[in-house]
């Protein structure tokens, strides 16, 4: 894939996921990846997120190009990983989720070198759209 798609993540996200990382003993490569994503993102206020994207807590349907198999996670934060229906943020296909839409794709490295396309099928719950202003 030669460009990457928009994404959007509302500003409590951001913020939120900032803090995380500033509190970090040692950045990973994985992490250097999820920030040079908030970089290009589009920021909106919680309230004016678009009810298709994928912000954190969202129940995402996805799958990866080229395989059947579909998956439906919680996107969380670290400390809220507690099945495994949650994937962490920090994780990489978590990173890939965060503020992309139902439709989009993006191709995004795994930690053995190779890389998938990650396609999003589906936003089931998405906080802001049920008016959670406080996860």
């Amino acid at each position: 894939m030669s460009s990457k798609p928009a994404i959007v993540v509302s500003s409590l996200d951001m913020d939120r996921i900032e803090a995380l990382i500033e509190k970090m003993q040692r950045v990973t490569p994985e992490i250097e990846k999820l920030e040079e994503e908030l970089d290009r993102a589009t920021i909106v206020d919680s309230t004016k997120m678009p009810t298709d994207v994928v912000s954190m807590n969202s129940v995402v349907r996805f799958k990866f190009a080229g395989d059947n198999k579909e998956f439906e996670k919680t996107l969380v934060y670290p400390n809220d990983v507690n099945s495994e229906n949650h994937i962490s943020i920090f994780a990489p296909v978590g990173s890939a989720l965060l503020g992309m839409a139902v439709g989009q794709s993006l191709e995004w490295p795994t930690p053995n070198g190779r890389s998938h396309i990650v396609e999003i099928l589906d936003v089931i719950y998405q906080p802001e759209r049920a008016g959670d202003f406080q996860r």
